[in-house]
C-alpha cells in the first residue's frame, strides 16, 4: 500500500503534537439550530450531546448570518449565476457581485480601492507577496496573528529585513525604526487591530504619528498596515473597528467578512495602485477561484445593515452586553484584560484549572475556548469568551451564574 510508510510517520508526528499539548481536540459537529425564543437567544445542538448550547465562542459578533436580507441576497445571486464562479478572476471569473463588494468595502473602510479574497488569511499572504522585496523592511507586533507571521515566511523575508516590538510598546517601535538598515527603501509596520487572544487593541493613532515622523527617511516611505479582522464591524460607534475607536486609519487595512459581517471571505483595502499590484503579483489572488456570488451579495447586504439604523442599534446593544459581562466577571473576582471589544478573556493562569472550567461550562451548555500552554505562555492560561449581539441579558446572566458556581 502506497501510504503505509507515510501513515506511520504521520501518526508519530500527531503523537508528538499530543505529547507537547499542541494537538487539536476532535471537532464537535453542530447539527441543529434553535431560533431565539422568549428571553433566550439562539441555541445550538451538537452531535452526540443531548442538550442545547449557548455559543460564547463565535466570531459572528453581530449575529448576522441568519439575517433574512442577507439570505435573500445570497439566494437571488445564486439563482442568477450559480453556486461557483467557474474560473479564477483573470480568466473571466469576475462577476458583477465581486466588483460590487470591492467597491462597497473600499467605501466602508474609507479607501479608494479594495480587493477581495477567500479569507483574511489569504489576504495577508497576498499583501506580503505584493509588497516584499530586497529593499523592504517589516516591523511587527510580537502578538501578531499567525497569518501575518506566515506571510513573512512565504514572502521569504530574511531576518535582516524584519524586527519585532513588544506588544503595543511604542518606544520599542521607535527603536525598531531607528535601527532599520540604511539601504532599505520601504518600511512596513504591520499589526493586528484587535489581538484575538486578548481582546485589546493596537493604538493606531500613536503608530501613525510615529510612522509619519520617519516617513521621509526612506525613499518609498513608512507604510502602516492593520489586520482588523476581529475589529471591523464589531466595535466603534460606526462599526469601523479599531480605526473608528482610535479615530485614525492605517494606510492599508486587511479584514474579513467571516466574523462580525457574518459571511465569508477577506479583503485588502488601500490605494488603486496597491490593489492593482495585488492583482498582478499576489499568488493567492491570481491562482485561486474567488468567493461565490452568494457570499459577495450577502456581504454587501451585511455592510448595508451595519451602516443602517439597525446596525447602530446592534452595535450599541453589543457594547452594552459586553459591558454587562465584563462587570459581571469583575464582581465575581475573575481576572481579565481590559478592552473595548466583545472578546473578553478570563485569565486563569493554570492549565488544569482552565481545562476543568471549560469542561464544567460545557456541561452547563456554554461553549467557550480554553487557551493553554503552548498556545499561550505558561502562567497565562486563559478562557476566551466572545459576546455576540444575539445573546440576551438573560443569557449573559445565565453564563455569569455558571461561572459563580465554580469560582
Amino acid at each position: 500500500m502506497a501510504l503505509d510508510k507515510l501513515n506511520i510517520a504521520l501518526e508519530k508526528e500527531i503523537d508528538q503534537l499530543k505529547t507537547e499539548g499542541r494537538a487539536k481536540m476532535p471537532e464537535r459537529v453542530i447539527n441543529g439550530y434553535l431560533p431565539p425564543k422568549d428571553s433566550s437567544g439562539p441555541r445550538y445542538l451538537i452531535k452526540g450531546h443531548n442538550q442545547e448550547f449557548i455559543r460564547m465562542n463565535s466570531n459572528s459578533y453581530l449575529s448576522l448570518s441568519k439575517h433574512p436580507k442577507m439570505i435573500a441576497a445570497a439566494d437571488e445571486a445564486t439563482h442568477k449565476y450559480g453556486v461557483g464562479p467557474g474560473a479564477v478572476r483573470f480568466i473571466d471569473g469576475t462577476f458583477e457581485h465581486h466588483i460590487a463588494l470591492e467597491e462597497r468595502i473600499a467605501s466602508f473602510t474609507n479607501k479608494s480601492s479594495a480587493k477581495i479574497f477567500n479569507s483574511a488569511y489569504t489576504a495577508n499572504l497576498a499583501l506580503g507577496l505584493t509588497l516584499n522585496g530586497k529593499e523592504t523592511y517589516w516591523i511587527g507586533d510580537e502578538l501578531n496573528h499567525n497569518s501575518i507571521i506566515r506571510s513573512m515566511r512565504i514572502s521569504n523575508v530574511p531576518r535582516t529585513n524584519r524586527s519585532i516590538y513588544r506588544h503595543n510598546d511604542m518606544e520599542e517601535l521607535r527603536k525598531c525604526l531607528d535601527n532599520v538598515p540604511s539601504d532599505m527603501k520601504r518600511v512596513c509596520i504591520i499589526f493586528d487591530g484587535i489581538f484575538s487572544m486578548r481582546g485589546d487593541y493596537a493604538p493606531i493613532d500613536e503608530i501613525q504619528k510615529i510612522a509619519e515622523q520617519y516617513h521621509d527617511r526612506f525613499e518609498q516611505g513608512v507604510i502602516t498596515i492593520v489586520d482588523d479582522s476581529h475589529g471591523i464591524a464589531a466595535y466603534g460607534d460606526k462599526g469601523r473597528g479599531t480605526s473608528d475607536f482610535t479615530n485614525t486609519d492605517a494606510d492599508i487595512q486587511i479584514g474579513t467578512f467571516g466574523k462580525a459581517f457574518g459571511v465569508n471571505g477577506g479583503y485588502i483595502s488601500g490605494s488603486e495602485s496597491l490593489t492593482e499590484a495585488v492583482r498582478q503579483k499576489a499568488d493567492t489572488y491570481i491562482y485561486t477561484n474567488p468567493l461565490s456570488v452568494a457570499d459577495c451579495a450577502a456581504a454587501v447586504e451585511s455592510i448595508n445593515i451595519v451602516e443602517s439604523e439597525e446596525g447602530v442599534l446592534l452595535l450599541k446593544g453589543l457594547k452594552e452586553k459586553t459591558n454587562r459581562f465584563r462587570v459581571g466577571i469583575e464582581v465575581l473576582g475573575f481576572e481579565s484584560i481590559p478592552g473595548p471589544h466583545p472578546i473578553v478573556p478570563i485569565v486563569i493562569r493554570d492549565t488544569s484549572k482552565t481545562h476543568e472550567l471549560v469542561g464544567k461550562l460545557f456541561d452547563d451548555g456554554v461553549l467557550v475556548v480554553g487557551l493553554t500552554f503552548p498556545v499561550v505562555p505558561k502562567n497565562s492560561e486563559t478562557i476566551r469568551v466572545q459576546v455576540n449581539a444575539g445573546l440576551t441579558e438573560s443569557d449573559i446572566d445565565y453564563v455569569l451564574g455558571c461561572l459563580k458556581k465554580y469560582k
